[in-house]
């Protein structure tokens, strides 16, 4: 197998925490099932009969109320808060950050949106990661917020768990909060590419990778692209470049990689064409999908199609 190199680069930072540096995840982890426990390491093949099902997905996290009791019970603690003159959302931020009101956190239903779609339900696997969802809660929303959210895929909801919405399970290990400049002005930009050309590359590049059909960052290939947008700043140096050469992003490829061996690697390719002559030009990079955290395996590299 091909041995781990080139370098991933912060460009998303977990929700109030501080990432200098960020060191490749674990090449293995013990495997775990959708409800968080480790599968028996003694019994046999039926141990292995429910796989798990990584995320890794991009997309915005608001609350909802799963009950009208609970509802109501904010609103009591809005009252008590002091919000006047703060919008909605500026006072259920203020009662949510409040410790005395955590009980609230938790008994509010927390939905991932992709695409506009409710797509999952969150559920930390620690209850220390709550903080994470109110970080996650911004008392001033803008359209370009954005939200990284990494776990594990489990059953369908029941109607109960909130309020009649049947979407998925995530129990989730790590969230990522952060807005779309942000995100941007944090990559590094070539030398010989100015701001301005470097900034709409990098923000269209990102922007085609969130819209991609029916990305819910659950497959590998997802899941692959995903981390690329956020964690590897290459792709887009490597597009801006190509600009510059007055070559367009043509398309962007993922397929598992021939050296993947006993783990799950694949290769996201992009194809840049040559918007006088038409000659195609492709790079490519590897990432390990085997686990919960993808990683870099090989660095951008060019493309010979075999």
């Amino acid at each position: 197998m091909a041995q781990t190199e080139g370098r991933e680069e912060v460009l998303a930072a977990p929700a109030g925490r501080d990432y200098g540096a960020v060191a490749p995840a674990p090449a293995s982890q013990p495997a775990q099932m959708p409800d968080g426990t480790a599968p028996c390491p003694t019994c046999g093949p039926a141990s292995a009969a429910t796989p798990v099902s990584y995320v890794y997905a991009i997309g915005r996290i608001e609350p909802r109320f799963p009950r009208l009791s609970v509802e109501k019970e904010l609103a009591q603690a809005t009252g008590r808060a002091g919000t006047n003159g703060l919008t909605d959302r500026q006072a259920l931020h203020k009662v949510l950050v409040e410790p005395r009101n955590r009980y609230l956190v938790r008994q509010l239903c927390w939905v991932m949106m992709i695409g506009g779609l409710e797509t999952y339900i969150l559920v930390p696997r620690d209850p220390s990661d709550l903080d994470l969802l109110v970080e996650a809660l911004r008392p001033e929303p803008q359209p370009w917020d954005l939200d990284v959210v990494v776990g594990i895929r489990g059953p369908i909801a029941s109607p109960e768990m909130c309020n009649g919405l049947l979407v998925p399970i995530m129990r989730f290990d790590q969230i990522y909060s952060f807005d779309r400049e942000t995100l941007i002005k944090g990559i590094p930009r070539p030398e010989k590419v100015s701001a301005r050309e470097f900034t709409a590359t990098a923000g269209e590049l990102f922007d085609r990778v969130v819209q991609m059909t029916d990305n819910a960052g659950a497959t590998d290939e997802h899941r692959a692209v995903n981390y690329l947008a956020v964690r590897y700043s290459a792709i887009y140096a490597t597009t801006a470049t190509a600009h510059a050469r007055n070559a367009s992003l043509s398309a962007v490829e993922i397929r598992p990689s021939q050296v993947s061996g006993v783990r799950r690697v694949v290769e996201v390719i992009f194809s840049y064409s040559n918007r006088n002559t038409d000659v195609m030009e492709k790079f490519f990079v590897r990432v390990d999908v085997t686990e919960e955290f993808p990683f870099l395996v090989t660095k951008m590299s060019p493309y010979v199609d075999r």
